[in-house]
């Protein structure tokens, strides 16, 4: 009976850490989406550093989204959960990676064109 009482707190600890790190993600990202969004109406440039700079916001605020749904699988009651989070995380990293590629190809085209 304890272990039970013990399991239902612990995966409510991880609940709440894992709403934590979600909401961390989505306050990086809005935080990123408006400085990029003044910094371009404030500029009025062609916006390519900018652009660079609300990837970075991306990437980070993705990161704690990706942590949180690391955490999710230590809760997770079924294999069709565990596999919907596997997907889940499978995605995000992909879209993380495309987006580094993104970053890069930017420096890149930066540097050929000095």
């Amino acid at each position: 009976m304890e272990l039970l009482f013990i399991e239902d707190i612990l995966h409510s600890v991880i609940r709440f850490i894992i709403y934590i790190l979600e909401t961390f993600g989505l306050i990086v990202v809005f935080y990123g989406a408006v400085y990029s969004f003044y910094r371009f109406i404030r500029t009025r440039k062609e916006g390519r550093q900018i652009r660079v700079t609300f990837a970075y916001y991306i990437v980070f605020g993705l990161e704690f989204k990706l942590a949180s749904e690391i955490l999710k699988t230590v809760i997770a009651r079924s294999l069709e959960e565990l596999f919907t989070i596997a997907v889940i995380i499978l995605l995000r990293a992909a879209l993380n990676y495309m987006i580094h590629w993104e970053i890069k190809q930017e420096f890149y085209e930066n540097d050929t064109n000095k």
